[in-house]
Order: C-alpha cells, then structure tokens, then sequence
C-alpha cells in the first residue's frame, strides 16, 4: 500500500537516524576501529541488516523510502524494482510492494551454472528500473548492478538507499556519470547530530568520529595498521 503521509526530508532524516540507533545498528569506536571491506579502518560502522528484524522500524522506513523516490523521481517512473544481492533483496520486495510493481534481484556475478543469470525474476526490455540497496558508500559497488539490469534492455536511471555515508565527495559524481541519481534517507551527519542529541555516545566518542567524517582519507591513513 503506498503511503498517504508525506513528512519533509529533513524530518525523515531525523527519525530515520533515532530509530538506526535505537536498534543498535549504528556502532561508534575510536579506541578499536573497525575494519571495512576495503581493508581500511573506520571508527563508524552500520548495520543496516539489523532493520529485517524489527517490523515497526523496517515498515516505517520502507514507507519513507517509497515516498522519497516518488516525491524526487515520479509517481509513475518505474516499472520494475530490484535489489541488490544480498543486503538489498528484502528492502526491494518490501518497496515494491508498497508501489504494487514486480520486484526482482541482481546477483553480484553470474550463479555459474544453469541460466548463469544474475537477474532472477521477471525483467524485460524496455522497463524503468529502480535498484534498491541497504546503504552506499562510494557508489561504486553500484555501478555493477546497474549495467547487469541494462544488459537486458531496462533502463535503471536511479537507486535508493536506507543509508548514504555522504563524506566522500566523488560518490554522486561517479554515480551521476554513470546516468544514476541517488536517493536515501539519512547519512552519517544526521546520525552524528541525533547521537548527540540523545546522549547515545560520549563526547569524546563522538568527537573523534567527526574528526573521520571530516576528512576520512586522513583519518584512515594515520590509524592503518
């Protein structure tokens, strides 16, 4: 069902970092960062997957998601929406229900064997194509999945995310270069400031994670090991 309330972006962004945090998804450590799958350190780390599991939050959110795409892209600008193996497939089916539009996934590589697809489910030339992730970072893990969805003769012009790191600057230029425009919800400065504001973490906690936002090529380089 697609939903009739229609909160401003500012206000979406707000309860969108309360409930990431209220879930524990959001993970604050300066004294041991976290290692990223680009094998750099990060003193932030999120859990989007968490979201699967708390229906109140996971539902509210994917109503949010729904009405940001169609505020920013049209009520009737897609035809087919896909996930992104694997952390988008849940997300995808719940949007594409609240839109009443077929749902299908896009698999990083080619399952090797029988079709050897990486589309499973129904897509066919021609459609408008939204992809759907839990978060990005640099946009380009993007990129691989949107060429996979117009390998078939659809179109895919947009992604939604949960979550947008928005600190680094290249990311929706490589993202627009590639005829992509990204929508999301929240980013980490939303996060910060809602931490903040409740509490969540101390301040020097909080402190040393804006040092990183601010400049995280710096901040990686002198706390690599």
């Amino acid at each position: 069902m697609i939903p009739a309330a229609y909160p401003t972006r500012e206000e979406i962004a707000r309860l969108t970092a309360r409930m990431l945090l209220e879930i524990g998804a959001v993970n604050f450590n300066t004294e041991e960062p976290y290692i990223l799958a680009s094998g750099l350190p990060s003193p932030s780390y999120i859990d989007c997957r968490k979201l699967i599991s708390f229906p109140r939050i996971r539902s509210t959110l994917m109503d949010f998601l729904t009405v940001t795409v169609m505020r920013n892209a049209g009520f009737e600008a897609f035809d087919n929406i896909a996930g992104g193996e694997t952390a988008g497939i849940p997300f995808a089916a719940l949007v594409a229900e609240r839109m009443a539009l077929p749902m299908t996934y896009v698999r990083k590589k080619p399952k090797g064997y029988g079709r050897n697809a990486r589309i499973e489910g129904a897509m066919s030339e021609g459609q408008r194509v939204l992809l759907v992730e839990d978060l990005t970072t640099d946009g380009g893990s993007k990129l691989s999945f949107v060429d996979a969805i117009r390998e078939t003769g659809a179109s895919c012009g947009h992604t939604a995310v949960i979550f947008y790191y928005d600190i680094f600057p290249e990311t929706e230029k490589t993202l627009g270069d590639h005829g992509v425009a990204l929508h999301y919800l929240c980013t980490w400065w939303d996060v910060l400031a809602e931490a903040r504001a409740q509490g969540a973490f101390d301040e020097v906690t909080l402190s040393g994670v804006e040092a990183f936002l601010k400049d995280p090529r710096a901040w990686q380089a002198a706390n690599k090991r």
